[in-house]
């Protein structure tokens, strides 16, 4: 009888481009309505209403997406009837995070207390890519030889690793944080302050469900 043991490291090095949103919102501070006008043309100088902000919104989930570089340690092991395989690999792949709108999104707007409200769905992973895989160490069993269908595991296991990896680091909340400082940048323009919520928590990302290549 076969009994199989999958485990994986965890020690992560994300890539700077997830924050490159943060680098737009500072720009955008040192600049008034112009720098708005230049960088969402179609958010220029409008009066605020339901559907401009619904629009401003669309455009503002677009911006913060961002595509991260990861790379961890995968180690797969197989034990049948004593005889040990064992494969250490690293992974390198891009992480996507950003939000599903169609999830549902919300919009008010209080032209008396010159106050937006929006609630957003969570920013969550869309996308999981394998772009290299690295066998450092290893070992086929005597009678347990590693197969196709085990290099196939170490694939999947590397896909979840990944999705983990942007969980440890919260690349989500940094994403919904951008969200949240560019809209409230793009609607005090107007002379309105914002209030930007993130409803409930979003689904356990399945990398099986994510985008990306596959093996």
């Amino acid at each position: 009888m076969a009994e199989g043991t999958e485990r994986s490291a965890s020690r992560v090095v994300p890539a700077a481009a997830a924050i490159a949103a943060l680098v737009v919102l500072v720009w955008l501070g040192g600049h008034a309505t112009n720098t708005v006008g230049r960088f969402l043309p179609s958010l220029g100088r409008t009066t605020v209403d339901h559907g401009v902000v619904v629009e401003r919104t669309r455009a503002v989930a677009r911006l913060v997406t961002s595509e991260t570089a990861m790379r961890d340690v995968v180690v797969y092991q197989n034990r049948l009837l004593g005889s040990t395989k064992r494969s250490l690999v690293v992974v390198t792949g891009k992480v996507l995070a950003g939000f599903d709108l169609d999830l549902g999104t919300e919009v008010q707007v209080d032209h008396q207390a010159r106050v937006v409200r929006v609630r957003l769905p969570p920013a969550k992973v869309l996308g999981v890519e394998v772009t290299e895989l690295q066998t450092y160490d290893e070992q086929h069993g005597l009678w347990n030889p590693l197969r196709p269908a085990d290099r196939d595991t170490i694939f999947r296991l590397a896909r979840e690793q990944l999705v983990k990896s942007a969980e440890d680091v919260e690349l989500a909340r940094y994403t919904e944080e951008s969200a949240r400082r560019l809209l409230e940048a793009l609607v005090s323009v107007e002379g309105y302050s914002t209030e930007v919520v993130f409803s409930g928590s979003p689904r356990p990302t399945d990398p099986a469900e994510a985008e990306g290549a596959s093996p």
